[in-house]
C-alpha cells in the first residue's frame, strides 16, 4: 500500500518527468476537491495527504540508500496542493462558488510549483539535502508554501493596478 501511494496509483511510472505529471495530476484533483467543497475540503486533502505521505514514504523506502527516488510523487501532491491552497482561500473568502477557480490561480500555483521544486531554493533545498525519506516531502511542502505566496503576490501585482 506504501508503494501504492508514493507512486500515486501509477502516475510516478509515467515518464518522462514523473514529477511533473504528479503535479499536473495534483492540480486536476485538487481542482475537482475544490470545485466538490471549496477551500475548506482541500485543506483537509492537503493536511491528510501530508500526514499519508510522511508515512508512505518513510514505509516504503526504509532500508534504500537513497529515498529520493524518482517515482515518488505523493510529494509532489502535497505540495502542489499546499500550493493551491492559497487561491482557493481567496476565492472562498471572497465568496466565490466552488465551480470557480479561474486557470490563472491554478496554472500560476503550478507554474511556481514546479520552479521552486525544480530550482530548490533556499529551505527547499535544505530539506532536499536531508537525503531521507522526510527531506524527500519537505522540500515539497516548502515548495508548496514559496509557490502560493508567490501566486498571491502575482494576483496581487495583477488585480491592483486594475482597482487603482
Amino acid at each position: 500500500m506504501a508503494r501504492i501511494l508514493c507512486i500515486w496509483f501509477g502516475v510516478g511510472l509515467l515518464k518522462p518527468a514523473p514529477g511533473t505529471w504528479g503535479s499536473a495530476v495534483a492540480v486536476a484533483l485538487g481542482l475537482l476537491i475544490h470545485r466538490i467543497g471549496h477551500f475548506p475540503l482541500l485543506a483537509v486533502a492537503t493536511v491528510a495527504v501530508t500526514i499519508i505521505g510522511f508515512w508512505a514514504i518513510r514505509t516504503h523506502t526504509a532500508g534504500m540508500a537513497d529515498p529520493d527516488r524518482s517515482e515518488i510523487v505523493i510529494d509532489e501532491v502535497a505540495g502542489q496542493w499546499l500550493a493551491l491552497l492559497f487561491p482557493s482561500f481567496g476565492f472562498w473568502m471572497m465568496g466565490l462558488p466552488a465551480e470557480t477557480f479561474p486557470y490563472p490561480g491554478w496554472l500560476a500555483a503550478f507554474l511556481f510549483f514546479r520552479l521552486f521544486d525544480i530550482w530548490k531554493p533556499w529551505l527547499v533545498g535544505r530539506a532536499d539535502r536531508r537525503h531521507d525519506a522526510r527531506g524527500v516531502l519537505e522540500d515539497d511542502l516548502w515548495a508548496g508554501l514559496f509557490a502560493g505566496i508567490a501566486t498571491m503576490i502575482a494576483a496581487a501585482a495583477f488585480h491592483i493596478p486594475m482597482m487603482l
